[in-house]
């Protein structure tokens, strides 16, 4: 009997006090497997963290895959919505075509010569490449990485920040713990994907033109300080501590036609010599905006995103699907935990879907903040 190599996909989600009951619970709710199942994703919350491990090994012994990628999340996503606490997880299984998938445990820059070795002679025969990664949110070169590895694989990469653990927290073929991890998609497997922001400007661009490592010191010749108290406006003028996970720091992307940013936290605020300390390393000459968070914004945004994807889909059908959303996000944004996954199935139908909050969205060659991100298996 020949197995099909189209891509299939099933998920389910499970909760439970014991981690050997709610794997149990979650391999019995995916129903009939796809006929020659070699792919699996897993996303648990930070209470299974410890028994990531043990998880791992039962899915690999009650099902046919034994490949698996994923991590620990602030919150899982899955059929039966958001889960933000307590014990939950989150599977998907799937049949990819042989070979499609090129799984790697560890990138670092530095080591790029080693890792051409063992993935280059696959990569040069595909002509899109996509990836599913995952990384360490307490690796202070992550974003280093994240730009490292797609330029080394010419790849258009998805994926988050696990949760911070003391534990290794992602999952690439066993559990590991390493800066950044995950696998490569080749021709065979279709991507659309999607980014949606959470913050909005609410000022122009400015020249950081006194910065030691993440101190801003003046912005366009002005105390930093002073820029951010006349473009936040009065209230925070008065009073520095409204700033605090309301006001970030933005970095425009270079060259972007659609005026993309990355969000970095604002840390700390100096009012005696009006510095900021900010979430990223910056070097003087750097391009650098205020945003703030905001609710409507991420709405309206979320909305745009999904209508671009409906559009581009033109009809055809999802497989299966990954999201990736800040952990800031959920009700502080929506309203509600869970609300963004009911909007995908109200935008794009129903299918298997699965994903985690995160501590940071990779998306393309870059780090985020704030945002979501949805990749879909065609």
């Amino acid at each position: 009997m020949s197995i099909s190599t189209t891509v299939a996909m099933t998920a389910a989600q499970a909760s439970g006090e014991h981690w050997g009951l709610a794997a149990k619970s979650c391999v019995e709710r995916l129903g009939p497997l796809p006929d020659g199942a070699n792919l699996g994703l897993l996303y648990v919350t930070e209470a299974f963290a410890d028994d990531l491990s043990s998880i791992l090994t039962f899915l690999r012994e009650t099902t046919p895959v034994s490949d698996w990628l994923g991590g620990v999340g602030y919150a899982v996503f899955g059929p039966d919505g958001e889960v933000r606490d307590g014990k939950a997880m989150a599977i998907l299984v799937a049949r990819v075509p042989p070979g499609a998938v090129h799984a790697f445990e560890a990138f670092e820059p530095s080591q790029r010569d080693s890792f051409l070795a063992e993935h280059g002679e696959w990569l040069k025969h595909q002509h899109a490449v996509t990836g599913l990664v995952h990384g360490d949110p307490q690796e202070p070169q992550i974003a280093e990485m994240v730009a490292g590895l797609s330029e080394s694989a010419q790849a258009f990469l998805v994926g988050g920040l696990t949760a911070a653990s003391e534990t290794p927290a992602q999952v690439c073929g066993r559990v590991n713990g390493s800066g950044l991890s995950g696998g490569l998609f080749g021709d065979d497997i279709r991507l659309a994907t999607g980014m949606s922001q959470g913050c909005t400007p609410i000022g122009g661009p400015h020249r950081a033109t006194e910065v030691v490592d993440n101190v801003i010191m003046t912005l366009d010749g002005r105390p930093a300080l002073e820029v951010l108290k006349r473009e936040a406006g009065d209230i925070i003028a008065r009073d520095l501590h409204k700033a605090a996970g309301y006001i970030h720091i933005a970095l425009p992307v270079a060259g972007s036609d659609n005026h993309d940013y990355v969000v970095r936290s604002l840390l700390g605020i100096d009012p005696k010599r009006g510095w900021l300390a900010v979430g990223e390393h910056l070097v003087t000459g750097d391009t650098v905006m205020f945003v703030r968070r905001d609710a409507n914004t991420a709405q309206k945004e979320f909305r745009r995103m999904l209508a671009g994807l409906a559009k581009r889909l033109a009809g055809e059908t999802v497989k299966g699907g990954v999201y990736v959303s800040c952990v800031a996000r959920g009700a502080h944004m929506f309203g509600q935990n869970g609300r963004e996954l009911e909007m995908i199935r109200e935008s794009l139908g129903n299918f298997p879907l699965v994903g985690f909050s995160a501590a940071g969205e990779i998306c393309y060659d870059r780090l985020y903040g704030f945002t979501g991100v949805l990749a879909l298996f065609l």
